[in-house]
This record gives structure tokens, sequence and C-alpha cells, in this order.
């Protein structure tokens, strides 16, 4: 027993790591080797129990998970992208590459809707894409890393779901880093447009008609409840009306509102397979959440995160040198396990570290959602990838050929993030929020 005490930390790791060899969800992993964990070290198990009703019932932030998701899979079931595509082809289709300019500014409107990038690429994502694949316009591996890489700006720019997983384990404001987000959000997708254009001219990609001046102003008019939400959804936050969980359920029932009366798309029976959906989504979700909860609990217990923060103090490593260690490290993570868990298991253990430092956690917030974004379009994993290679029928060789590009770009971006905090700072600094 004395041996299994002294050991408990490193035979709940084999644990947990033999757990997801043999294909179980990795939150349920999580769960029992904790368990055991606690079992060997002597310690009442009903602790478990105690941090997952602390960590999920007790954070009022953790609801607007659910909400956004619902919120998302109604304008994903509602068909309103079509008028979202419409008005992005109006604004943008006559501009080199047009169709891929569309792509990249319906992602950004949806982003402001959804907050996931898998919602994106699920829904608008591949409506566009097949209209990009028609007639041999683009490249078929090309239309769909195009896709994956714009479908990336969905957690950047408000709202996002990552963010409001980081909010809750390290305590910052949920509205500061959605506002945090957007500057880096559109100077993400003017850099993807601007290198779109450019490879548009080299290898001749067309150019769409331009749309008659008088169809303009019916295409805005039918596309404007839908534009609104993010209007609605970042304007009650930061003028007061409400908070950002509040602003969650506000968006969901906006959504339902829209599609249900305003366009009339969504019926009973659509609700109901919305509202399935969202409850599959929701659980895997929170059994990854109720594992973090209690896995963080044994690495406080184990004085883990101190253990990291004398590691880096020993090396005597400078900020910057701690920022590119921690972008290398996320990067490589983020090619084998997927966001949640590296936002939920792995982050709050270089947090006290980064604060120790001086390193503003709203700004390694937006850096670190960031990165883990670059991971979605990351082989071997690449989850977007996946997505769009099972909705449009793109074989996944010739996807991963056309995504070095954009990860170059998205590289490029994630150091700018780094080096520059004003980028992620800036706004809510400016709104009186930091």
């Amino acid at each position: 027993m004395e041996f299994l005490a002294d050991n408990a930390l490193l035979i709940m790791l084999v644990i947990m790591v033999g757990i997801t060899i043999t294909g179980l969800p990795f939150g349920l992993a999580m769960i029992v080797s904790s368990v055991f964990y606690l079992a060997m070290a002597g310690r009442d198990v009903g602790l478990a129990a105690e941090n997952v009703l602390n960590g999920v019932f007790g954070n009022f932030v953790a609801l607007a998970v659910p909400l956004f998701i619902f919120a998302a899979n109604i304008m994903n079931a509602g068909k309103i992208s079509d008028r979202l595509l419409n008005f992005a082809l109006a604004m943008v289709g006559r501009l080199p590459g047009g169709l891929a300019q569309v792509n990249i500014l319906t992602s950004l409107i949806f982003s402001g809707m959804s907050g996931s990038a898998i919602s994106d690429a699920a829904g608008v994502g591949k409506i566009i894409t097949d209209m990009m694949m028609r007639e041999n316009r683009y490249p078929r591996g090309f239309a769909g890393a195009m896709t994956a890489a714009s479908a990336v700006v969905g957690p950047i720019f408000p709202p996002s779901i990552p963010m409001v997983f980081y909010a809750l384990i390290s305590s910052t404001s949920v509205g500061a880093l959605f506002l945090g987000g957007v500057v880096p959000a559109l100077l993400f997708c003017v850099i993807l447009g601007v290198a779109v254009a450019i490879m548009a001219k080299v290898r001749g990609f067309p150019v769409e008609a331009p749309t008659a001046l008088k169809a303009i102003p019916l295409i805005i008019v039918r596309a404007f409840p839908a534009l609104l939400m993010p209007v609605i959804l970042l304007g009650g936050i930061y003028s007061g009306a409400f908070t950002p969980t509040e602003a969650a359920a506000v968006s969901a029932f906006y959504a339902l509102l829209l599609a249900s009366f305003a366009y009339r798309v969504l019926g009973f029976r659509e609700l109901m397979g919305v509202v399935r959906d969202t409850v599959q989504t929701t659980c895997v979700v929170t059994i990854v959440l109720c594992g973090a909860f209690i896995f963080n609990y044994v690495v406080t217990v184990e004085q883990v995160p101190q253990a990291v923060f004398s590691l880096f103090q020993s090396i005597e490593m400078e900020t910057w040198q701690f920022l590119l260690l921690m972008n290398l490290l996320y990067l490589l993570m983020g090619c084998v396990l997927d966001v949640s868990t590296i936002m939920l298991v792995v982050t709050p253990l270089f947090i006290p570290t980064a604060a120790a430092m001086g390193i503003d956690l709203h700004h390694l917030g937006v850096v670190l959602v960031f990165n883990m974004m670059i991971g979605l379009i990351t082989p071997p994993y690449g989850i977007l990838l996946f997505i769009i290679k099972a909705l449009n029928g793109i074989p996944l060789g010739e996807m991963i050929r056309e995504t070095w590009f954009f990860m170059a770009l998205l590289i490029f971006m994630l150091m700018l993030l780094t080096f520059f905090p004003a980028l992620s700072l800036w706004l809510p600094r400016a709104a009186g929020m930091l």
C-alpha cells in the first residue's frame, strides 16, 4: 500500500494512457484514473464527485457552452447560411478568387454566431466548398483546404467556446477574451484574403460575375436579421445589458426565433434534431469537462503547477522564450489531441507560471486558442480535414498538399499575436475591460 501511495500519480498516468489506447473517450479515462489515484493515495473517493459537482454546477460560465452549441446547430439546420452566402457573394464575389473570398467572409460572419470551427466547416463550409468544386472551377483539394483554413477564425471571433473554457480555468473575463479576439480575427481574414487574391492571379482562379446593383438591397434585407445576431450578442455584453452566459441564452433564443418565425425554415421535426445533436455534443464536452475537474484536483494536490514553475525558474527562461516554447508545445499537441483536452487538462499547468512571469492571461488566452485552431487542420489529427472529407468527398491527400500554404499563414499570424500583445489587448483596454 505504501508503494501505491508513493507512486499514485505515476500509476494514474499509466492507467489513463492505457484506457485511452483501448479506444474509450479521454474524458472517461481521466475520471477512472483519477478515482484510482484517490483510492491509492488514501483519499476520500467521494472527492471525485465533489469536484465534478463544484466544477460543473458551480460555474455559471460553463452554461454558455451548450447554449452556443444550440445556437450554432439552429443556424446550420435552419438553412440561414444560404442567405449569408448570397450576401457574401454580392460583397466580395467580384474580387480575385471570388468564391474563395466568399468562403472567408461567410466564415467570419458565421463565427459571430456559432463560436465553433467545426460548426462552420460542417454548415456553411460544406455549401461553399461544393460551389467552389462545381464545374472544376477550383481544384477540390484547394477548396477543402480553403474551407478548413477559413473555419479556423470561428473560435477567434466572438463568441468562442474555447475562450469560455479558458475563462473557466484561468478566472479571466469572458467579455475581455471575446473582445480580445476581434482584431486578430479581422486581421487574419485580411491576410488570408490578400494571400488568396495573389494566389488567384498566379493560378488563374475565376472571378465571379458582379451582382446587379438593383439586387443588392434585397440581398441585404434578407440577410440582415442573421447579420444582426453578433451585433446583439456583443452589444449586449459590452453595454452591460447581460453577462456572456446570458448572451449565450439570448443568442440561442434569437436563432430559434429567426429560423422558426422570421425565415420559417425550422419545423418541429428539425428542432427535435437540433436538440438531439446539441445534447449529444454537450454530453461529449461535459464528460471531458468532468474529467478535467477531477484531474486538475489531482495535479493541484501533487503540486504539479508549482513543479512546472520551478522548472522554468531554474533554467532562467525569458518571457519571449517561454511563449515560444508554449507555442511549439501546443502546435505539437494539436497534431494528436483535441482542443478541449488540451485546454482543460494541459493549460492549467502553465497558467501559474505565465502569471508569475508577468504575462497578461487574456493575451495568453487569445494566443493559445489561436494556436489550438491550427491543430484542427494539422495532420494526422486535423479534425476539420476529416469533416470536409466526409461531407464533400475530397481525398485527404489532396487537401493536405494544399494545407501547408495556409498553415504557414496561420503560424505567421500566431507569431504576430504572440509578440505583439497589443493586437489582442488594445480593444479590451479601450473598452475599459482591462
